[in-house]
């Protein structure tokens, strides 16, 4: 049975890089060791797609009934196409933060999202929205 050898640390190379980096840092050439660019801008959840116009209805109500005693926001009809309701409620549920399924031709939230529900629609182009 032999010794086994020692790893030898590699020497340290100059810059913000330990010694296991070294050889990136060559690699990559000269990195620039301040901030990196700004993050950018939050966009606006509610800009309008283009192409076909909006809904120019909705009916948003909350609901708890049949649901185990959960508290759920309706929004009803908006007469989209079942592809355009998936959509539109991915949208939501991003914007919302909030979880959600389609049921029929109605898109269901999870809680009472009623108001910031109404302003998103608004804000979508949907020219009447009740609130319930």
């Amino acid at each position: 049975m032999g010794k086994r050898e020692k790893s030898v640390p590699a020497a340290t190379a100059p810059g913000p890089f330990n010694a296991g980096l070294a050889g990136l840092a060559a690699r990559l050439g000269e990195v620039s060791s301040g901030p990196g660019p700004a993050a950018p801008e939050r966009r606006e959840l509610a800009a309008k797609p283009a192409g076909k116009p909006p809904p120019a209805r909705a009916v948003v109500r909350m609901e708890r009934a049949g649901r185990g005693g959960r508290t759920v926001t309706v929004v009803e009809k908006l007469e989209l196409r079942p592809v355009e309701l998936e959509a539109w409620l991915g949208e939501l549920k991003r914007g919302l933060g909030c979880g959600g399924v389609v049921e029929g031709t109605a898109l269901v939230l999870q809680g009472d999202t009623r108001e910031r529900v109404g302003a998103w629609l608004e804000r979508r182009g949907v020219k009447k929205v009740t609130v319930a």
